[in-house]
């Protein structure tokens, strides 16, 4: 893939990520290699299996590497985002492009503009999403375009993340920076105080779980989503933007002023301060409707796993992407069991039978995942149905009738005999009163095959057909 416009020669663009052992610099890694780009990661700790994993060169040796790529990324920690820029900008190529996948823009941006010598081209870029996201659709990329710096590379690198199904925002470094300031430093802060605050109040939260609401629980788990992450990274989120400082300026006030409210029982006071908010706020109806939507979709699909006990059921894991399908045996709060299905080419011992997997890690399967993972991945029963069908039916018809059946992987028509032995008179009078038809039915095979061939051979005879001979079996 030439994403570059200018370029003559038949060759990939090449990518090379500084930061690419980093969490981060892994995802961008595989989105560009996906994208046809040659891409070479670098990394301070020299993790060098990390590139093996993701099979792509290490820059082992970064002088020679800075020059042989037609886009530099830095995706370091913000503290040395500044550092990195002065040391490699002076080393690209003229018709190059300099990015990074920095939190803040202001200061790398300056830092690009001040090193980045005549005839390398600049953008800043912030994603707007961590590592654990499986795919960039639907998610947020920030562009900070320089004029006069990033006329050729800027239009090439926003289709990319376009056509890749990213929402695009165009900004400058000064708003990108100010807005942030709230989106993340805000956002982070109260959810980083609010765990602080359990954590001295040395409160039971596996306890309080029992009691749970459904907004404290999404409360929860957003701040459990953000005390696990790397605790460096949101110090310098916090530290490293300008804007920020006088965010937590006006948050500390109001939660000084709330609590004063609530100390004097001044309850008008109170409501004044809350109502104030909701008109300043962007639309509380709205709100109201997306977070009753995010609750109700947790709701349901709780329901829907506890509806499906005793069922064949199929969860995929939203890290690791492996399926797990089986017959659910119970559901807690929590977890779930199930009774594991074996599948083509493995042996399920009896200590392997039952599995417990944590709700939190699973999706739910939607039923045409379901019917397409067990489709491909058990080993069916096939069986033969032969009959006479109604003078007049179309045999093709019939089919249609019998592939309704659910426990079905495939129908199909093996065979239709019109008679034969006899006179052309007598074969044309076979022809007019009836045909034998034989339907070959794939039978799913975490299904009783006996059982559904019976269920076939029903329907069949309920739509006025005949046996014509004995059922034959084999297995695929």
């Amino acid at each position: 893939m030439n994403t570059d416009p200018e370029k003559q020669s038949s060759g990939k663009t090449k990518v090379l990520i500084l930061g690419g052992t980093g969490e981060m610099g892994q995802w961008f890694t595989r989105f560009f290699k996906e994208r046809g780009y040659e891409v070479t990661v670098w990394g301070k700790g020299g993790k060098v299996e990390i590139a093996r994993k993701l099979n792509v060169p290490f820059a082992s040796d970064l002088e020679a590497a800075i020059p042989e790529n037609d886009i530099v990324i830095v995706s370091v920690p913000i503290n040395a985002t500044e550092e990195t820029i002065e040391e490699v900008a002076p080393k690209m190529k003229a018709g190059s492009l300099l990015m990074d996948f920095t939190s803040i823009k202001v200061k790398p941006v300056e830092a690009m503009q001040r090193f980045a010598p005549a005839g390398v081209e600049i953008l800043g870029m912030h994603p707007m999403f961590g590592p654990t996201i499986p795919t960039i659709r639907g998610q947020t990329v920030i562009l900070v375009p320089v004029r006069g710096h990033s006329e050729k590379w800027f239009p090439v690198i926003r289709q990319l993340f376009e056509e890749s199904g990213a929402h695009v925002e165009i900004t400058t470094a000064a708003e990108h920076d100010g807005l942030v300031s709230v989106v993340q430093g805000l956002t982070h802060f109260a959810y980083i105080a609010i765990g602080t605050t359990i954590d001295r109040l040395d409160f039971d939260i596996k306890k309080s779980r029992k009691f749970v609401s459904p907004v404290y629980s999404i409360m929860l788990d957003f701040v459990g989503r953000i005390l696990g992450q790397n605790p460096y990274l949101y110090a310098l989120i916090q530290m490293e933007n300008p804007s920020i400082l006088e965010v937590h300026e006006a948050y500390i006030k109001e939660c000084e002023e709330l609590s004063s409210l609530v100390r004097a029982h001044d309850e008008e006071g109170f409501v004044r301060k809350m109502k104030a908010a909701a008109r300043k706020y962007d639309d509380t109806a709205h709100a109201l409707r997306r977070s009753d939507k995010l609750i109700n979709s947790r709701i349901t699909e709780y329901e829907t796993i506890l509806n499906s006990v005793g069922k064949v059921i199929g969860f995929s894991h939203i890290y690791s992407g492996k399926v797990h399908v089986g017959t659910l045996e119970k559901v807690g709060p929590n977890e779930v069991i199930l009774t594991k299905i074996a599948s083509k080419g493995t042996a399920l011992h009896i200590k392997n039978k039952f599995i417990k997997l944590k709700l939190e890690n699973l999706r739910l399967l939607s039923e045409s995942e379901l019917r397409e993972w067990r489709k491909e991945n058990l080993m069916h029963a096939t069986r033969d149905i032969s009959v006479l069908i109604p003078k007049g039916a179309d045999p093709e018809v019939v089919l249609g009738a019998v592939s309704t059946n659910t426990h079905l992987v495939a129908c199909q028509i093996s065979d239709i005999y019109h008679g034969a032995g006899g006179t052309e008179a007598e074969n044309k009078r076979r022809w007019a009163e009836r045909l034998g038809v034989t339907y070959r039915i794939t039978i799913f095979g975490d299904c009783n095959a006996d059982s559904v061939e019976t269920e076939v051979t029903d329907l069949l005879c309920g739509l006025g057909c005949r046996e014509r001979e004995k059922n034959q079996s084999m297995k695929e």
